[in-house]
């Protein structure tokens, strides 16, 4: 049973498809398992009952018995974040205001796995309303990363993340406003796809000002991520900013020799990492080059400090909108964690001349980022500036001497690609000496999702990194 929960996703729904597996057993499998490892990681929250979760694997397989296979998830089980419905199971959002919310549907891309065959068995934990890249909340406590258990998962994709890397879930789901795809992959050695905005549709309440944030992928392989990137995207009139239908098969034999790639490095020296991670990265560029890619330095040529402040104002007026309701009722308001309420009461002080502005910074930045894109065909950033850090920690204080004067400076890193909207796969980038992974991010044009993956596949074949996982 233990060999089931080490396929890939792909290779375990083949082995399904063609009745060399029943689903009562990977379920049984995967439950087991679950039993094992979760108490020690905390990955998965709002597990639903063993004897509910096996009889609906068994009628799965009376199902498939009768020929009707609903897609590539059949029977297979799977968790959704903590930060999007899916029906009838708990969905916190990590918040004592939300501990007791059962929705009675599903967000758009839980509807379509589902459709797809999954077997929905619980959530994965996330940060108290995903602010944060470490997954610790009052309703369900932290996420350990599974190579350290006294380090974080990161996240907010956190029990997503060392679900895959404990081998408890066989592919995952998570979203990406600032980094929650791409920290837990490099965190945890696991593959994070944060999509074009509008790939993957959303029941979202902001559907028109609310561009940053994204759902999207994460796996043990790249295929088993543009698996579940097919199954989750396409156009949806719910939501009117979703991308039209077209065809996002991974092209997973693709060539990258003569590809250019662009390293963006600490934006010469703007941005501060811990010893170890940045040389980490910057190792993976050999990669690219014995695949026969150029690879260039690429200078900033862009005010960086503005578009930390084009962040901030943007992060403020979206969360401050959002949560406006709860922290008007000073009693819900009591339950909410320091970090929302810093981000709800600098959202009020904004005019709306600021957030004007902050708008064109985001589109001198857009531009600035597309003529990049003239030049080369991908950009490398790393996907944070830590290793993961201290499990109790709420989060780092300082990196490498620099004080972090925010909540979230420590992932200033990742704010780039999400201003710009553009597609973006973590990939493992290997081990430091303190045995602890990190990774990088693999930056593509605006809707080259399929192209990303390509590379991010190529990549892939050539290194190892992600046969590497912890033994419990």
């Amino acid at each position: 049973m233990q060999d089931i929960t080490d396929l890939s996703a792909l290779a375990l729904s083949a082995a399904i498809a063609e009745r060399r597996l029943d689903c009562r057993t990977v379920m049984a499998a995967y439950l087991s398992r679950i039993e094992a490892v979760n108490p020690r990681i905390n990955a998965i929250v709002s597990l639903r009952p063993a004897e509910a979760l096996l009889a609906e694997a068994e009628e799965a397989d009376r199902a498939l018995a009768a020929g009707n296979y609903r897609g590539w998830l059949h029977g297979m089980p799977f968790a959704v974040k903590d930060l999007s419905e899916a029906r009838g199971i708990l969905c916190s959002f990590g918040s004592a205001n939300y501990a007791d919310f059962v929705p009675d549907y599903d967000d758009i891309h839980v509807e379509r796995i589902r459709a797809a065959g999954a077997i929905i068995i619980g959530k994965t934990n996330a940060p108290e309303m995903g602010l944060g890249s470490h997954s610790y909340n009052p309703v369900f406590g932290v996420t350990r990363n599974p190579y350290d258990r006294t380090k974080s998962a990161g996240g907010s994709s956190g029990g997503a993340a060392a679900g895959l890397a404990a081998r408890i879930l066989p592919v995952a789901d998570g979203s990406d406003m600032m980094g929650s795809l791409r920290n837990p992959a490099a965190f945890n050695n696991v593959v994070g796809f944060r999509p074009s905005f509008g790939r993957i549709p959303s029941l979202g309440s902001e559907l028109f000002l609310g561009q940053l944030a994204v759902n999207g992928p994460m796996g043990r392989s790249v295929a088993d991520v543009a698996a579940l990137l097919a199954t989750q995207a396409g156009h949806d009139p719910r939501d009117p900013l979703s991308l039209r239908d077209e065809d996002l098969s991974l092209d997973g034999s693709r060539d990258l020799s003569g590809a250019r790639i662009g390293w963006l490095g600490d934006f010469g020296g703007y941005l501060p990492f811990e010893p170890g991670v940045l040389e980490l990265c910057r190792a993976s560029l050999d990669v690219f080059r014995r695949l026969g890619c150029s690879v260039e330095d690429v200078p900033p040529g862009f005010d960086m400090a503005r578009l930390w402040q084009v962040w901030r104002t943007l992060r403020h007026f979206l969360v401050s909108g959002g949560q406006a309701a709860d922290y008007a009722d000073p009693k819900r308001r009591a339950r909410m964690k320091p970090e929302m309420i810093w981000e709800i009461e600098h959202g009020h002080d904004l005019t709306g001349a600021e957030i004007y502005a902050a708008s064109l910074g985001r589109s001198d930045w857009h531009r600035h980022v597309a003529g990049l894109f003239e030049t080369y065909d991908f950009l490398i950033l790393p996907a944070a500036q830590v290793f993961p850090f201290d499990a109790e920690l709420d989060w780092p204080k300082a990196i490498d001497g620099r004080t972090m004067d925010t909540y979230h400076r420590w992932m200033e890193v990742v704010i780039g690609p999400t201003l710009a909207g553009l597609p973006v796969a973590a990939m493992p980038a290997g081990f430091g000496a303190n045995g602890l992974p990190a990774g990088i991010q693999i930056i593509g044009r605006a809707r080259g999702d399929r192209d990303v993956l390509a590379a991010a596949a190529a990549y892939e074949r050539a290194t190892d990194w992600l046969a590497r996982y912890p033994e419990f």
